[in-house]
């Protein structure tokens, strides 16, 4: 994508002063990450759509493989506090993805009352042919970066989520100068 830096004036904001030329490349950086956010999202709705699931659904698929991948198992219990949803809800993800072949219950190995879940073979196979052509672009931006530029890329989004799982952090006025940094 190319550099809108000096061809886009950051639009009127309610919240920053356009007037400072440090404020205006901060809100140009800010612009830029909400841009990302929404074609982010339109890409998981694409994605979705396209294995005919629900945003849960794919969540828990993804967290399966990546367990998998780390050689970790996971029950029921613990894909409904990573999803952050109840066990009813759970239980009927699990009723849903098992019914469409996308996972299977196991019985653990050393508590047998407790189940083990699975990706299957073929959701692996759907969530590779889906998403990892898009991955392969994504690691192709992220290397092109020199080891410069993706430290600061890091950072910034390492300090940017710390700045907003923060909710005890008093507002800053309009105005007010510089924003006090979050390092570590």
């Amino acid at each position: 994508m190319p550099d809108r830096e000096d061809t886009e004036a950051p639009s009127a904001s309610y919240w920053y002063r356009a007037d400072d030329d440090e404020v205006v490349r901060a809100m140009r950086v800010l612009e830029a990450l909400r841009r990302f956010r929404a074609a982010d999202s339109a890409m998981r709705h694409r994605t979705q759509a396209e294995m005919d699931m629900n945003e849960t659904d794919l969540l828990a698929i993804r967290h399966l493989i990546s367990a998998e991948a780390r050689g970790a198992a996971v029950s029921p219990k613990d894909l409904s506090k990573v999803l952050g949803v109840s066990s009813a809800a759970t239980a009927k993800l699990l009723s849903r993805l098992v019914g469409s072949g996308h996972i299977r219950r196991e019985p653990h190995p050393s508590d047998r009352r407790a189940q083990v879940l699975h990706a299957t073979p073929g959701a692996h196979q759907e969530v590779r042919a889906t998403l990892s052509a898009m991955h392969g672009r994504m690691l192709d931006v992220a290397e092109g970066l020199t080891g410069a530029q993706q430290k600061a890329v890091i950072h910034f989004l390492d300090t940017l989520s710390a700045a907003v799982s923060s909710p005890d952090v008093a507002p800053r006025a309009p105005g007010a100068g510089p924003a006090p940094t979050l390092d570590r």
